[in-house]
């Protein structure tokens, strides 16, 4: 166990992340549920999710980096992980000695890969309409197919693709997927893992779609969705501190950088140790925290390591300061106020707020 002596922490209740996993498992029947622990786990922490989900017995997941996925390979020898992202091809040779899973995600790459002499298994990433990363060109994506056809030392595992308005435009999404149901169709040949579905396409329309093998699910693991009706989720992250020092001002005080806020009566403020440099940007001014069921506002600006908010009489030094993740002040709603998505609040929480994992079965600190 870590010491630390701030009282900033994000609480991680792995047993919710694990519900949240289990809830979409049985939703997709006997297709299988690739776990995305990407971006560490959205700020949860990777390895504390994929230890939780090691001892549950799940072996497949997936990140973005390279770096990512050898952060998972030194603590887990017998797992499978997908980098979804950009590899070079200087990296072959580390992705085959430590048994990653890449994506050729561009012709330049596939030319590359299919001329390489290490042993390498990937999937084939191909772009029906979000002009990020994949294989635009149906005779190129063919062409690589034939052309690996019998190297032996080429493993081709999977294909996909990534839907870009799963939550916001139907008729976007069934473009895409019509594209793609065509590509498959008149594939030279099939690999075993064929996957399309995003957190948000899973629970709308995976059960439409009659040829994949697999889902990748992210934000729906941690709780979060940018859906609505998905009541059976279960947020899993709540960023906590304590009310540290508490002060009287008078009308005409001002208080924080650049003197942005002005009390026009005798106030009561609290000072909170938690500010910018953790995750909690100055943009959430005027924003709310929770402190026993209670919204309280933040006033004047959010400094790096400080916040200030206005409190009443209830609150006394010591108690509880709920940032994001409460039952007021919960995450979507600090979304709704940045101009964002809850994606973005979560994984921009710093690595200096101490993580602190609870279930069933854990309860560590890191």
């Amino acid at each position: 166990m870590n010491e630390y002596y701030r009282p900033t922490r994000a609480e991680v209740k792995l047993n919710y992340i694990f519900d949240n996993y289990v809830h979409v498992q049985n939703h997709v029947g006997n297709k299988v549920v690739i776990p995305v622990v990407k971006a560490n786990a959205y700020g949860h922490g990777s390895h504390q999710v994929v230890d939780y989900f090691y001892r549950k017995g799940i072996r497949l997941f997936a990140v973005s980096l390279l770096e990512e996925a050898l952060e998972l390979r030194n603590n887990h020898k017998d797992i499978d992980i997908i980098v979804m992202g950009m590899i070079s091809e200087f990296d072959l040779a580390v992705v085959a000695k430590n048994n990653i899973i890449f994506t050729v995600y561009d012709e330049r790459f596939a030319n590359i890969v299919q001329n390489s002499s290490n042993n390498l298994r990937f999937h084939v990433k191909v772009d029906t309409g979000m002009n990020r990363l994949g294989i635009k060109k149906t005779d190129d994506l063919f062409h690589f197919i034939e052309n690996i056809k019998g190297k032996h030392n080429l493993v081709f595992e999977g294909i996909f693709t990534h839907f870009a308005t799963s939550d916001s435009n139907k008729d976007f999404h069934h473009y895409q997927l019509k594209r793609f149901r065509e590509i498959i169709k008149h594939m030279p040949y099939l690999p075993k893992m064929i996957h399309v579905s995003n957190s948000s396409s899973t629970m709308k329309y995976e059960e439409e779609i009659d040829f994949t093998t697999h889902v990748r699910v992210g934000i729906l693991l941690y709780g979060l969705t940018l859906d609505r009706g998905l009541d059976f989720l279960k947020p899993a992250m709540c960023v906590k501190t304590k009310v540290m020092h508490i002060k009287e001002i008078g009308p005409g005080e001002f208080v924080s950088y650049n003197i942005t806020y002005e009390a026009s009566k005798k106030e009561r403020i609290a000072i909170l140790p938690i500010g910018y440099a953790d995750g909690l940007i100055r943009k959430n001014q005027s924003g709310f925290v929770e402190i026993n069921s209670k919204k309280y506002p933040i006033i004047g600006r959010i400094c790096m390591d400080q916040t200030i908010i206005k409190i009443d009489n209830t609150v006394n030094i010591g108690d509880d300061v709920i940032i994001i993740g409460g039952n007021v002040v919960n995450t979507d709603e600090v979304a709704k106020r940045l101009d964002t998505i809850n994606y973005e609040v979560v994984t921009q929480i710093g690595a200096r707020v101490p993580r602190v994992y609870l279930s069933e079965d854990v309860d560590d600190e890191i």
